[in-house]
């Protein structure tokens, strides 16, 4: 989040000067769109630092859905950001642009490219979702540069086909719909997590059950439920052992079992586990 925030403060001052010079409203916008990133930014890391938190009295499973509050708050904002591009553009005037807008806008949409793809993998890495909406809104800025630079060079043919003139509001406007889109797609995801999203990575699934079903005792795994609460999540799971062994025994290998599945996954942190007895000897 930190090389994120740097590299959105460069380009956002880069892009909006730039646009100020030479009367661009499509950079304008785009400048205001890597700004909006610069603020999510801000607002991921704290968000990220109080969803961390540990387990308190009030809070017994912690307080990772800070996390999903914090990207709710990213995904307002966004929308924010988007209204507000759509209408300075239907406001602007029309005007020719410079080559100088061109230079700065291929800069940003390969800068902004390699800084999405980073942030999206360690978002991917860590099961972080402040990191993949941040890098989603990243994605988002290099489409609306492209579309920057698209219409800065159909401005410099507007004395040929005199509708390339309008190319840049347009531009204007195509960018503050992709800044909406991101924003109601960040709210729409979060929303659902709050509510109590499954996990539902089939891998990662696939492996936590061979690991307690390789430990010693379990017999079958009959329900495995996997609910994700920002950095921590919580398993809640109904195994079958053996009606034979006292329930010291079941007890012990239930304690083996919860081991070896916080050494499979760091975030898995609350587990409950249901004991049933198996029908066969």
């Amino acid at each position: 989040m930190f090389v994120s925030a740097i590299t959105n403060i460069f380009l956002s001052i880069l892009k909006i000067i730039t646009g100020i010079l030479f009367t661009s409203t499509a950079l304008i916008a785009d400048g205001i769109h890597s700004f909006s990133d610069l603020v999510t930014d801000v607002f991921a890391m704290i968000g990220s630092h109080f969803a961390r938190k540990p387990a308190d009295l009030e809070h017994p499973f912690g307080h990772g859905n800070l996390e999903y509050l914090t990207s709710l708050g990213i995904g307002l904002l966004v929308l924010g950001v988007g209204g507000s591009v759509i209408y300075n553009s239907l406001m602007s005037k029309a005007q020719l642009s410079n080559i100088l807008v061109i230079v700065v806008t291929l800069f940003t949409i390969l800068s902004k490219f390699f800084l999405s793809t980073f942030i999206i993998h360690e978002g991917k890495k860590y099961q972080n979702s402040i990191l993949l909406s941040s890098g989603k809104e990243s994605r988002s800025d290099v489409i609306s540069s492209i579309v920057v630079l698209v219409s800065s060079i159909l401005l410099h043919f507007s004395d040929k086909v005199g509708i390339f003139l309008y190319a840049e509001k347009v531009a204007a406007i195509i960018i503050g719909i992709f800044i909406l889109s991101t924003g109601l797609g960040i709210m729409i995801e979060n929303i659902s997590a709050l509510l109590g999203k499954q996990e539902n990575n089939k891998e990662y699934l696939d492996n936590l059950k061979k690991v307690i079903e390789s430990t010693e005792g379990v017999l079958e795994v009959k329900k495995m439920v996997l609910l994700r609460y920002g950095p921590a999540s919580t398993l809640n799971l109904i195994i079958t052992m053996d009606r034979k062994i006292t329930l010291q025994e079941a007890h012990d290998k239930a304690d083996l079992l919860e081991e070896k599945i916080k050494k499979f996954s760091h975030s898995i942190q609350y587990i409950h586990i249901h004991i049933e007895p198996s029908l066969s000897d």
